[in-house]
């Protein structure tokens, strides 16, 4: 039990009421069942990522679990209906709101616009692997590691939620496998 309420339902703590105590109690039970569901549907979720072909690719790259792989794949499906990366990445809201006049470009925040679930589950892998990527050499963990250094935290995980998104792109459109050394050939 995760829950501080079975501890302290164990002691007889005088200033609980009875009744108070038996709400308790039925809170506890209904958190219990909560917890039983949840663990259900994860592991619902982690089988469905394990035979679906895509989402076993997608949940291969770096802060994609099977989560965020089994709901991109609902989401987008196989990405054909995007020309590009790009196009998949501001769909979901992660490619800067621009506010061009008189010829001066600026860049904003995020547009936020689009599958706000996916969005999030995207923006917090980027976090996790922002949190261990410090002693990584592959590039992508380098380039997001210099983005933290120059623009901070939170930039830099929408910056790589939004380069995830891209390679998700690729990887599900052009059928392909992720490779963390993977380097695109100049013609």
């Amino acid at each position: 039990m995760r829950w501080g309420v079975a501890v302290l339902l164990k002691r007889e703590d005088p200033r609980l009421s009875g009744m108070a105590r038996e709400l308790l109690e039925d809170l506890r039970a209904q958190l219990s069942e909560l917890d039983q569901r949840s663990d259900h549907y994860d592991v619902r979720v982690r089988e469905a990522c394990r035979v679906d072909g895509c989402s076993v690719k997608l949940a291969a790259l770096p802060g994609i679990g099977p989560l965020t792989a089994t709901a991109l794949v609902a989401a987008v499906n196989d990405g054909k209906q995007f020309q590009n990366g790009r196009q998949m990445a501001a769909n979901l809201g992660l490619t800067p709101r621009e506010h061009s006049s008189g010829g001066k470009q600026r860049l904003m925040g995020i547009s936020k616009r689009g599958n706000t679930y996916l969005r999030t589950l995207l923006i917090h892998g980027a976090r996790t692997v922002l949190r261990h990527a410090a002693g990584k050499t592959d590039r992508l963990s380098c380039w997001a590691v210099a983005i933290q250094a120059r623009r901070g935290a939170n930039v830099a995980a929408v910056a790589l939620a939004n380069k995830l998104a891209r390679i998700a792109w690729a990887v599900l459109a052009r059928d392909r496998i992720y490779r963390a050394d993977w380097v695109e050939q100049s013609v």
